[in-house]
């Protein structure tokens, strides 16, 4: 077997997986449907490895070559490709391996579920979405994988559909990024336009030809045509990747189960926007406009999204929040060239993040799904595993030196610090108090749920436990990359050039490359990292969390009350929900309402069909006058008719 064909079932493996668990679920019953789709998963993880294992230690050749080809017209064609390279190579193993934990897990936390055939049905059928988006050579494939992993996104969080704020979650979801796609289709559009075609690499050749040329916009606005086909393409990713302001629909998406937040909403879908523009960035790399506004968004995300999960008592909205502000990490490292230094946080924060989601989903199974942590407390007795689990999960995030977070956010803390375009000074502000932000939160939700004083009922205690094996078994495998990954992992990637093949920086723009003297071997990049403001900051997280919540909890209180207006506001987030909807929802409610009452019921039902129904009853109340029955009437009425004929016609002469 070729390896194209041993690539070609890396996302079909998944594919036949959700149409035989979806479509024969009856037949099979609930431990086939299991069985079968991860299977599947695990075969496509075994053979994304062996591709890995050749791209990087082989230096198997880019592959780069048409499966299918759809249509073609006017000389630009429209195909299923593969691109085969290091980046595709790493996202192919974190997507499949995750996405194997989160089936496995499954088993435990879905196992009353009505919907169990269902459910795995779907998160095969994203497995198989989120792979070709990743393998895709070509900007149709791309946008089919976007709006698959969209689909699915809204079909698992609104799962529980007899629930109403998941109904009305999958909604939010969906709309919101409606709008953020309808950015990344200009952008393509404008791509077709200009490059005259949808292949990556005839796009990238072209690229230079394009970079010079000017589009006018909004009138005699005159913008570089890069500029605006890049700033296109970023909201989508603010959409896909939610990114401020369209960021408001990942906290609800936690009304869907929890396997999916830590799949789709912390590991993979949400960082298809990172991977997009990392991808693209032969083409990002010519447009410095594009990159400072990608460089503020991510700061802003990074910021505020972080200081909204300090307040939150709901354990995965913490969590969520934690999500957001790591994906504005990402983001940051885009925009000042780093995508080396994103896509490498992009893969440690998809164990230490999966881990984390998984690890609330444990302990949300054990309190008999309660999610407030002020309902929770010393938990550390009851579920070990989970505790120490969520421990390593905490480490990570934190980037506490030697677990795999520290190589990769104090890179791009570093790699900020070296850039040189606007936006910076506040994106290094941004990055510095994002580190203070996330270990007060983090610790903040280990203190309130697994130690200190228990404030379950006594019906939740004398239940509670450790959860089986099948949700264990996941938190564990997930934890040893969470520790590890990036020790291991860190110079083959950022420095010793394995993304090179995928990822093409300017010269001038390359801080990753200037890094390197910084990382002369991961341990004693990790030995200084103690010494650094980056650590100090993150203890003095740690060292606040500690005081309040474990010895000193009724101080959090009196906090609360002192900074009652900024509490108000990080509680209701900045406004943006109600923002959206007085302003865009309520507004579109009411030009409905004014459509409906005057175009529908006055223009249509009033004037045109009742209008015209009353104009004929007139005209046969009238034409009934006149039919008398007598015969003389119509006589008269006849000779009156001939004599105005006859007249007619003398005068018109």
């Amino acid at each position: 077997m070729t390896i194209q064909s041993l690539i070609l079932l890396i996302p079909l493996l998944p594919l036949i997986g959700c149409l035989t668990a979806g479509l024969f679920g009856a037949l099979i019953g609930r431990a086939g449907a299991h069985w079968v789709t991860i299977l599947a998963v695990a075969g496509s993880l075994l053979l994304s490895s062996y591709v890995a294992w050749e791209v990087f230690y082989n230096d198997l050749p880019v592959l780069n070559y048409s499966v299918y080809t759809w249509a073609v017209t006017d000389g630009i064609r429209f195909e299923i490709g593969f691109l085969i390279d290091s980046l595709t190579a790493l996202m192919m193993v974190v997507v499949t391996f995750v996405s194997l934990m989160v089936h496995i897990y499954t088993i435990g936390y879905m196992h009353d579920d009505d919907g169990y055939q269902r459910f795995f049905a779907y998160i095969n059928l994203f497995t198989f979405a989120m792979l070709m988006l990743v393998m895709a050579n070509n900007f149709l494939q791309l946008f089919f994988g976007w709006e698959a992993v969209g689909v699915v996104s809204y079909l698992l969080i609104g799962f529980w559909f007899k629930k109403d704020s998941a109904v009305r979650a999958n909604l939010k979801a969906f709309l919101v990024n409606r709008v953020g796609d309808f950015g990344f289709l200009l952008g393509i559009a404008a791509v077709l336009f200009y490059m005259g075609s949808l292949d990556y690499a005839e796009v990238f050749a072209a690229t230079p030809a394009v970079e010079g040329q000017t589009i006018a916009i909004l009138g005699q606005m005159e913008w570089q045509v890069m500029t605006f086909i890049c700033i296109c393409l970023f909201i989508g990713a603010m959409g896909k990747s939610a990114q401020v302001p369209l960021h408001v629909w990942l906290p609800d998406s936690m009304e869907g189960p929890t396997p999916i937040s830590a799949l789709i909403h912390a590991a993979t879908m949400v960082t298809a926007g990172i991977f997009m523009v990392a991808r693209l960035s032969p083409m990002f790399e010519t447009s410095v406009t594009a990159l400072s506004f990608i460089l503020v968004i991510g700061a802003i995300t990074a910021l505020f999204m972080g200081l909204v999960g300090i307040v939150q008592n709901d354990i995965k909205r913490v969590i969520a929040y934690s999500t957001l502000s790591q994906l504005g990490y990402m983001t940051v490292a885009l925009g000042v060239s780093a995508y080396s230094a994103a896509i490498f946080h992009l893969m440690t924060h998809a164990f230490f993040k999966a881990l984390l989601f998984l690890a609330a989903g444990s302990v949300i199974m054990a309190l008999h799904h309660k999610q407030d942590m002020r309902q929770m407390g010393g938990l550390a007795r009851y579920m070990p595993i989970t505790t120490v689990t969520a421990w390593l999960g905490s480490l990570a995030l934190i980037g506490f030196p030697f677990f795999s977070g520290f190589y990769s956010k104090d890179l791009i803390i570093e790699a900020v610090k070296l850039a040189d375009r606007p936006g910076v000074a506040f994106a290094t502000f941004a990055v510095y108090a994002g580190v203070f932000i996330t270990a007060l939160y983090s610790f903040r939700l280990l203190y309130l749920a697994f130690h200190g004083p228990t404030r379950m009922d006594e019906d939740t205690r004398s239940h509670a436990h450790e959860s089986p094996l099948v949700v264990t078994i996941p938190l564990i495998l997930l934890a040893i990359p969470s520790v590890l990954i990036g020790y291991f992992t860190v110079q083959p990637l950022l420095f010793g050039g394995a993304l090179a093949d995928a990822i093409h920086v300017r010269e001038a723009h390359d801080v990753v490359a200037a890094l390197a003297d910084k990382v002369t071997s991961p341990f004693a990049f990790a030995l200084h990292g103690f010494v650094t403001l980056v650590f100090w900051l993150a203890m003095l997280g740690v060292g606040l969390a500690t005081y309040i919540y474990l010895f000193n909890p009724a101080l959090a209180e009196r906090i609360r009350q002192r900074l009652g207006l900024v509490w108000t506001i990080l509680d209701r987030k900045y406004g943006f929900d109600e923002l959206y909807q007085r302003v865009f929802a309520g507004g579109g409610l009411r030009i409905a309402d004014g459509l409906s009452r005057g175009g529908d019921r006055f223009l249509i039902d009033g004037v045109i069909v009742n209008g015209t129904a009353r104009l004929v009853g007139r005209l046969a109340g009238v034409a009934r006058q006149i039919q008398s029955g007598f015969l003389f009437h119509y006589a008269f009425a006849m000779i009156i008719g001939l004599v105005a004929i006859v007249a007619s016609f003398v005068l018109l002469r």
